[in-house]
């Protein structure tokens, strides 16, 4: 018996020694930001412009994109006052070609690229048979397309220096598909698949590649997704949705975790205690959670007369509640959103 309890107190001190080892080495071979090359797609506003906004403090020197000119102009005057060093360039990152030129000016005037990260994305939200090819097509070409060509573009120059840091912001409904949100997990779950796959075989080159899948974060970027189908009903509850407290995370949280996830180089972070979850129980029942699904969707909105496609500021209502518009209104000024 007292060589059993021997033996249990040997494992675990070998287990503890184990995971203090690693915390140190993954202290010391943290990452700095100062002065490198950040490139941000899609940091004109919302999360990755408080990731750009946290690099800066860091010292980074950032690049930023977007296709919205005026837009790029808000976020870089907005990072220029905090003291950070900017380059924006407009881009349609959907357009291989546009991408390797946006890639090459950055470049051309900061002598390379150290991180990339890839946060462009759409938001689409309806029912299935509002939706039509076009909107699959728009999600893949975002979420897919676009972040193979940035890659592909930056690449080179970090297989030459043997270093480099890419992330890859896809989503937990890459990982568990929801309902009313198909086009959109369809293309992130294409998204986990390519960047699982590039870390695999960048990594002998000293490239390492992160996959992030947040759950939703609170950066005021319902009034920018696309809705389809009865547009008030399914604002209203994407919206109040994304705006809960205790079932959403911060903007400022959610950057400062991918960051720190670029920082030490993991392979998978997936954000938010329910995000854990619900990709953990799908792990286990994948079925179960099919099923579970199937039952919130007959609680949605069923579908509407036609395919319009609205902005959610063009389907805002009085059946959103009142506070959380308001809450709406103040985080996405906070994040140039509006």
């Amino acid at each position: 018996m007292k060589r059993i309890k021997n033996k249990k107190l040997w494992i675990t001190a070998g287990v503890g020694a184990l995971v203090a080892l690693r915390a140190i080495q993954r202290k010391r071979n943290a990452y700095s930001f100062s002065g490198k090359v950040v490139l941000i797609t899609g940091a004109s506003r919302g999360l990755g412009l408080v990731m750009a906004r946290k690099l800066a403090e860091e010292g980074a020197k950032l690049a930023i994109c977007a296709r919205s000119i005026y837009d790029l102009d808000r976020a870089k005057e907005d990072l220029q006052s905090r003291g950070a060093q900017v380059l924006a360039v407009p881009c349609n990152l959907r357009i291989e070609e546009e991408v390797k030129h946006m890639v090459k000016e950055v470049e051309n005037e900061y002598g390379r690229i150290d991180v990339l990260i890839n946060n462009a994305g759409i938001i689409q939200v309806g029912p299935l048979e509002n939706q039509t090819v076009n909107d699959f097509r728009e999600a893949m070409d975002t979420h897919y397309w676009a972040p193979l060509y940035t890659m592909l573009a930056t690449l080179p120059g970090m297989k030459d220096r043997k270093e480099g840091r890419i992330v890859n912001i896809s989503s937990v409904g890459g990982k568990v598909s929801l309902p009313h949100m198909i086009p959109y997990s369809g293309s992130k779950f294409a998204l986990v698949g390519l960047s699982e796959g590039f870390r695999a075989e960048l990594k002998k080159y000293n490239v390492l590649v992160t996959t992030i899948n947040p759950f939703l974060t609170r950066t005021g970027s319902a009034r920018n997704a696309t809705i389809k189908g009865q547009h008030e009903k399914e604002y209203a509850w994407f919206t109040t949705l994304d705006l809960l407290p205790l079932v959403t995370m911060s903007a400022e949280k959610a950057a400062e975790s991918i960051i720190n996830a670029c920082r030490h180089g993991d392979a998978e972070v997936t954000l938010g205690v329910l995000g854990k979850l619900a990709t953990a129980i799908h792990g286990l029942a994948p079925g179960f959670v099919g099923d579970y699904f199937a039952l919130i969707d007959h609680l949605l909105p069923k579908a509407g007369e036609t395919n319009e496609s609205k902005l959610g500021s063009e389907s805002q209502s009085d059946k959103t509640p009142g506070w959380i518009e308001a809450r709406n209104e103040k985080v996405g000024e906070e994040n140039n959103e509006i």
